[in-house]
């Protein structure tokens, strides 16, 4: 069980097993100390993970699940840049440590945001109120001009209307002229001057005839179509006096789904800002996630170098001679 905890630290930490495994027992202390610190940090950030990625990406479980691993392993690659450096790096360090303080903020401010949820979304409804009385002016003005045009648009359709049906009542029926056009053939009889005998002709011309016929005031037939107009119209008036009714729940409902991470982050400002309790909290969990954070860090300014660290080393001179070998004997070859 031992050496599969110290594989498993040499896995996680990017340590080599067979080093540690032929190196000292403070090697392996070593090991087991960074493993420690690593899988506290690794625990932390993968709830962080998991809730941020929940509430706020709406991943659901298997995508929270994913978030939480790519904070993990975000977390691993930062602290093996501090625990595999061979050689101390003040720079590395102080870039560790700004890293540090940036990370302890974002978690303080995500698990702050869990611990305050009840009162964040007491907060929220004065936030959500201010939001709605914003909006709602612009919007009751924009529907309150759609019903007067609506109710104008109706006055203007009804009048027509009536003084269709005015016109109608007075002339129920109108008078249609149409006009036929026949040829008339008459004969006419002359005596010839030279025979002295009668001939017979006939002429033919156009004779137009006019009819008149009472039919029903063709304006009969526009009154259903007006009826038709006026009733649509009446119908979207309702609807729209019905929204102007209803606007205020329906923009509450709208701004409350639309709330994200940084509407609540303003709410969670405003409540620390005011209340000295809130603040002391997320002043705690600051320092506790500075503290993890910067666990690795000092443990690794403060260690000596170990056996391993040492082996690593000698390693890595025995390779460059044997470049150095390798280069001189390609020379050689060369001349």
């Amino acid at each position: 069980m031992k050496n599969w905890w110290i594989k498993f630290g040499c896995f996680l930490i990017g340590y080599n097993y067979e080093i540690v495994r032929n190196s000292s027992e403070v090697s392996a202390k070593a090991v087991k100390r960074y493993t420690a610190a690593l899988l506290i940090v690794c625990i932390l950030w993968s709830f962080i993970g998991y809730t941020f990625t929940n509430r706020y990406v709406h991943g659901g479980t298997w995508g929270s699940l994913i978030g939480a691993l790519v904070f993990v392993v975000i977390i691993i690659q930062i602290e093996r840049q501090i625990i595999l450096s061979i050689n101390t790096n003040n720079g590395l360090y102080a870039v560790r440590g700004i890293i540090a303080v940036l990370m302890a903020t974002i978690g303080a401010i995500i698990i702050d945001q869990i611990i305050f949820k009840e009162d964040i979304e007491l907060e929220k409804i004065t936030f959500i109120e201010a939001r709605v009385k914003k909006a709602l002016a612009p919007k009751t003005e924009e529907l309150r001009n759609q019903v007067a045009n609506l109710e104008n648009a109706i006055f203007g359709k009804e009048s027509e209307r009536a003084n269709l049906i005015s016109d109608v009542a007075k002339n129920p029926t109108t008078v249609v002229y149409s006009t036929q056009t026949s040829i008339k053939t008459e004969k006419k009889t002359k005596i010839d001057i030279i025979t002295d005998k009668p001939v017979t002709t006939e002429i033919s011309s156009p004779v137009s005839i006019t009819n008149s016929s009472n039919v029903p005031n063709p304006k009969i037939s526009l009154i259903p179509q007006l009826d038709e107009t006026i009733k649509k119209l009446r119908e979207e008036k309702t609807e729209k006096e019905s929204a102007l009714l209803n606007i205020r729940p329906k923009l509450e409902k709208e701004i409350s789904s639309k709330v994200g991470f940084l509407d609540e982050l303003e709410v969670m400002y405003s409540l620390i800002t005011r209340s000295g309790v809130a603040l002391t909290i997320w002043l705690i969990w600051f320092f506790f996630l500075l503290g993890l954070e910067m666990l690795v860090l000092f443990s690794k300014i403060n260690e000596k170098e170990t056996d391993y660290e040492r082996t690593v080393k000698h390693q890595m001179i025995l390779q460059m001679r044997k470049l150095e070998i390798f280069a001189k004997m390609n020379g050689n070859n060369n001349t």
